[in-house]
């Protein structure tokens, strides 16, 4: 990797949820690779999922990065001769490229629906064919009114084979015939992953894209669309994926995955990014720790691992520990106090405070790993024992996904819910309260939610629930 040929990366995480490990993992080695080579290390929200896609994803995203050191040199906030970045705001660029290809006869438009796709697809299960479009509209050069419901679908090579050559694995070679005309501009008019990634990584003159090997199939599709606009395709690196110690995809059902958790939980920024550095590639000395300099001065796509790195939670908690092991009292003392999480905390508590000492009493149930439940203050004066139960998983179930989490909208939440099934409100409140703190005395509810996270809230009401099952047993 030349010193005098600067790489221009981007890492393109969706605003849908909070931010994901893996968006970390890819975006040290896109940083470690843009820095090895004096170029660019680019930030661009993939928001074209409008439903899902939320302004708050978006700043915890900026608030991860910013939190492991892994700054951007164009992007939102930032700029540069091609930023800003978010896909929402670029729909007629996107739209005048797929014109093109249908143009040009490289795409077509597509009226079939739902319905008949639907039936399609479990037709094609009956027969035990390998799911997939068959092509209807593709020769039909239909022309549909702007008020027609349809979609743009990419013309993809009937024989033959697509090879190209990945900087981790050497040559892949995949036929074209596993590939099926994929969607590229949805029904809505906003466009598919497939074409709206090619033609941002063309504009923005990105050299290197480092993602995840579950895009290896569909890489023969996304050089195609680059063959078709006559463009030249950047280098392409799959990374092998993340996975739990049973050797599944690394997901939030069996492991924590937000950033932010480990955030919250005290883990360290720098060993978080020695550990994932560690599950993707290895120091040509050997060493397990290092840092993101060593990376950077040592970083090469043959030393890659591809065997399906395990992200184990006891290996982070090692790493960490001797980071913390190996710092000064002065250093620890600093990283020990926190200070955005407990200036969090202090419009909760101060107004109660007669001490100073009274602001660690009051705000203990914040740091407890694990809270000790008193069973009479989880069920509230005049509630029924098994409403409760009943009033924690609703209150869980409904939180869940919700976003923002934020006091208010958290607050409406919860009062919907309570007055959608005639509940008392004050009860509901209450053995909420105690679930979260352990105590019937704590700041406000909500408030004390958005403090503490939607992990820890999760894992407190989930342990609230234990008690009473195992003590209704």
């Amino acid at each position: 990797m030349a010193a005098d040929a600067p790489a221009r990366l981007r890492i393109a995480p969706s605003p849908t949820g909070d931010p994901h490990v893996g968006t970390a993992y890819m975006s040290l080695f896109d940083l470690a690779v843009a820095r090895r080579t004096r170029g660019q290390f680019i930030l661009r929200i993939e928001d074209t999922d409008q439903a899902r896609s939320t302004p708050e994803a978006e700043e915890t995203i900026f608030q991860a990065l910013r939190w492991l050191g892994l700054g951007w040199d164009e992007g939102p906030d930032v700029g540069g001769p091609y930023g800003p970045y978010r896909q929402s705001e670029r729909l007629p660029l996107y739209r005048e490229c797929a014109e093109q290809l249908v143009e040009q006869g490289h795409a077509y438009y597509c009226t079939c629906t739902p319905e008949r796709l639907a039936a399609l697809r479990q037709q094609q299960i009956a027969a035990k064919q390998p799911p997939g479009y068959d092509r209807r509209c593709r020769d039909l050069g239909l022309r549909p009114r702007p008020d027609e419901p349809h979609v743009i679908r990419m013309k993809m090579p009937l024989e033959g084979e697509s090879i190209f050559t990945d900087l981790v694995r050497g040559e892949l070679r995949r036929p074209f015939k596993d590939s099926d005309d994929q969607v590229i501009v949805k029904s809505d008019g906003f466009p598919t992953y497939h074409l709206a990634v090619v033609v941002d990584d063309h504009h923005m003159a990105i050299s290197h894209v480092v993602r995840g090997e579950e895009w290896i199939s569909s890489t023969p599709k996304h050089l195609q669309l680059y063959r078709c606009f006559g463009w030249e395709p950047p280098r392409f690196a799959h990374m092998p994926l993340l996975r739990n110690p049973d050797r599944s995809k690394v997901s939030k059902r069996k492991n924590p995955t937000s950033l932010l958790w480990y955030q919250r939980q005290g883990y360290l920024p720098e060993a978080m990014l020695n550990f994932l550095a560690l599950l993707g590639w290895s120091m040509p000395d050997g060493r397990e720790i290092f840092s993101f300099d060593d990376v950077v001065s040592n970083f090469t796509f043959d030393r890659v691992v591809t065997s399906g790195p395990v992200f184990a939670l006891d290996k982070l908690q090692s790493i960490n520990g001797q980071y913390i092991r190996g710092m000064d009292p002065e250093q620890l003392l600093e990283r020990l106090f926190r200070r955005d999480y407990v200036r969090a905390q202090l419009p909760l508590v101060q107004e109660r405070m007669r001490t100073l000492n009274e602001f660690h009493t009051a705000t203990a149930f914040f740091y407890a790993d694990e809270l000790s439940y008193d069973r009479s203050l989880l069920i509230p004066k005049k509630a029924a024992p098994d409403d409760v139960p009943q009033w924690l998983k609703a209150v869980r179930q409904r939180i869940e996904e919700f976003r923002p989490w934020r006091a208010v909208p958290l607050e409406e939440q919860l009062r919907e819910l309570v007055a959608e099934q005639s509940w008392n409100t004050g009860q509901v409140f209450m053995a909420v309260r105690v679930a979260l703190t352990g105590s019937t005395q704590s700041p406000p509810l909500t408030e004390t939610m958005e403090v503490l996270g939607r992990e820890k809230t999760l894992q407190r009401l989930d342990r609230a629930l234990q008690l009473l099952a195992e003590e209704a047993s």
